[in-house]
């Protein structure tokens, strides 16, 4: 038996469109974002069967402040298909056209053969 070589991960950096009834309320209610269960990317829906790790990104305020602000929210999640994903909300809306795009694919790992 061949062991199975680590598939690499790769960059994406694309928005995902997450199914709005199925984002986590308990930390929704808590003030952190819900993770939504199930997003669309490129077409096809993924469904998130386990929570891998979590974890924040901070920065100064921008206003000249010594405060840290959260600036995102890291999951990084395996896909009931089998893919591994990390996906970032971020907590403040971009410009232009992405303006309502919150929710981010930034890498993925395939599923194992595949």
């Amino acid at each position: 038996m061949h062991a199975q070589p680590h598939k690499r991960e790769h960059f994406i950096g694309e928005a995902v469109e997450p199914d709005a009834a199925t984002f986590d309320t308990k930390a929704m209610a808590a003030g952190g974002p819900g993770l939504p269960r199930r997003f669309t990317w490129r077409g096809t829906t993924y469904e998130v069967a386990e929570v891998l790790k979590t974890w924040r990104e901070t920065g100064p305020c921008t206003s000249g402040s010594p405060e840290q602000y959260v600036r995102k929210h890291w999951f990084e999640v395996r896909a009931a298909s089998g893919e591994v994903m990390t996906l970032y909300f971020e907590r403040q809306a971009r410009s232009g056209r992405e303006r309502k795009r919150r929710w981010w694919l930034f890498t993925l790992r395939p599923a194992p053969g595949r």
